[in-house]
C-alpha cells in the first residue's frame, strides 16, 4: 500500500540548534516511519534574503544535511536532497509565476513582516517577492499531500494551496492541494529567555562542542528574584525551568519546581540535572555528526541517492505539467 506524501525543507541560512531539532527535525524522524517522506535543504531560499553575500551557504547545506542524519533521519526510510539540484523546482517556479497574481504575494503574513525585520537588507526584489511561489514548486512538484507545520504557519501554505488550485482550473487537474501536517512545536528558549534564534545570538547549536553547551547552559539566566541560593523563586520565570520542561523527567521538573520555590536547590544544582538530560540527547547526535565529518563520502552518496531520488519524481511531474500547459 502506496504511503501518502510529506514534503518539508530547512533553509540553508545557518547552523541548526536544539530549537530545530525539537520543533522539526525529532517529528521528522517519527514521521518517516508512517508516511513518504521528502526532506530537502532550500538553498535557493537562503538568497530570497541573503543574496547579496553567499559566502556561507555552501557550508550552511552541508551542516543541516549532517543534522538531518545526525538527529535520525533515515535514507533508507525517506529522501533527503538538496534543493537547487533538483532544476525542475525552478521550472515549476518560473511557470507557476505568470498565473499568479501579485496581489497574492503581497498580502503574504510574512512579506511586509520582514521588511520590516531586515531594515538593513534590500529585499525589493522579486525573489522576496516571489518566495511564496518557490515554496509552492517545491511542495506540489512531488504532489504531497502534507506539510508538517505549526498552527501560525497555516496561513502560510494556504497561498500554495491556491495556487495549485488556479494552475488545475486553468490547465488540467495535476496538482493536490497541500495539506497542513498539524504539529505541536513546543518553544524552545534561549540562553537569554527570549525564543531560541541564531539572530539573537541565544542558540545552543548541534554542532557546539560538549564544552561549549555545558559552559552556555551553566551561565543561563534564571528567575532575577533569586540572588542568593537562600532566595525563594518562581520556576515560572526561569529559562532554565522552561529547558527543564522539554528535556527532564516529570520527577526532575517536580524536583526542581518545589526546590526552587522552597529555596531548597540551588541554580547551579538545578543546572547540572538540565546539563545532564541535554547531554542525553546531544550525546549520539555529536557521535553521528563526528562519524559523518570523518567520512564525507557517505554523505555525498547519500545526498548524491536521494536527489535522484527527488529528480525523478520531479521529472515526471514536470512531464505532465508541460503537456498540460500545451508547451511542445
Amino acid at each position: 500500500m502506496n504511503k501518502e506524501r510529506v514534503l518539508s525543507g530547512m533553509q540553508a541560512s545557518g547552523k541548526l540548534h536544539i530549537g530545530n531539532l525539537i520543533g522539526a527535525l525529532s517529528n521528522w524522524v517519527k514521521l518517516q516511519d508512517k508516511y513518504d517522506c521528502f526532506y530537502f535543504v532550500a538553498d535557493w531560499h537562503a538568497l530570497t534574503t541573503g543574496y547579496a553575500d553567499t559566502s556561507s551557504i555552501k557550508e550552511s547545506t552541508k551542516d543541516i544535511l549532517i543534522n538531518f542524519l545526525a538527529a535520525g533521519l533515515d535514507p533508507e526510510k525517506c529522501t533527503i536532497f538538496i534543493q537547487s539540484r533538483v532544476l525542475e523546482h525552478a521550472e515549476l517556479h518560473l511557470l507557476l509565476s505568470m498565473i499568479t497574481p501579485l496581489g497574492w504575494l503581497e498580502r503574504v503574513p510574512t512579506y511586509k513582516e520582514k521588511q520590516q525585520e531586515l531594515k538593513d537588507r534590500d529585499l525589493s526584489t522579486y525573489g522576496f517577492l516571489g518566495y511564496p511561489l518557490l515554496q509552492t514548486a517545491d511542495i506540489i512538484i512531488y504532489r504531497a499531500k502534507y506539510v508538517p507545520v505549526g498552527i501560525d504557519q497555516v496561513p502560510h501554505l494556504e497561498i500554495s494551496r491556491e495556487i495549485a488550485r488556479r494552475f488545475n482550473y486553468l490547465y488540467k487537474e495535476i496538482f493536490p492541494e497541500p495539506e497542513a501536517l498539524l504539529t505541536e512545536f513546543p518553544k524552545v528558549v534561549g540562553t537569554d529567555g527570549r525564543k531560541m534564534s541564531k539572530s539573537y545570538d541565544n542558540a545552543i547549536y548541534l554542532s557546539d562542542k560538549p564544552e561549549e553547551v555545558e559552559q552556555k547552559l551553566r551561565t543561563m539566566v534564571t528567575d532575577p528574584a533569586r540572588i542568593k541560593k537562600t532566595d525563594a523563586g518562581n520556576p515560572g520565570l526561569s529559562p532554565v525551568y522552561q529547558l527543564h520542561k522539554i528535556f527532564s523527567s516529570k520527577e526532575e521538573q517536580e524536583k526542581v519546581a518545589v526546590g526552587c520555590r522552597t529555596a531548597g536547590i540551588g541554580c547551579i544544582e538545578c543546572k547540572k540535572i538540565l546539563i545532564k538530560n541535554v547531554f542525553k540527547v546531544m550525546e549520539p547526535i555529536w557521535l553521528k555528526r563526528n562519524e559523518l565529518i570523518n567520512n564525507p563520502d557517505v554523505l555525498h552518496d547519500i545526498v548524491d541517492k536521494g536527489t535522484e531520488k527527488a529528480r525523478k519524481v520531479a521529472e515526471e511531474t514536470m512531464r505532465f505539467v508541460r503537456e498540460a500547459i500545451g508547451l511542445y
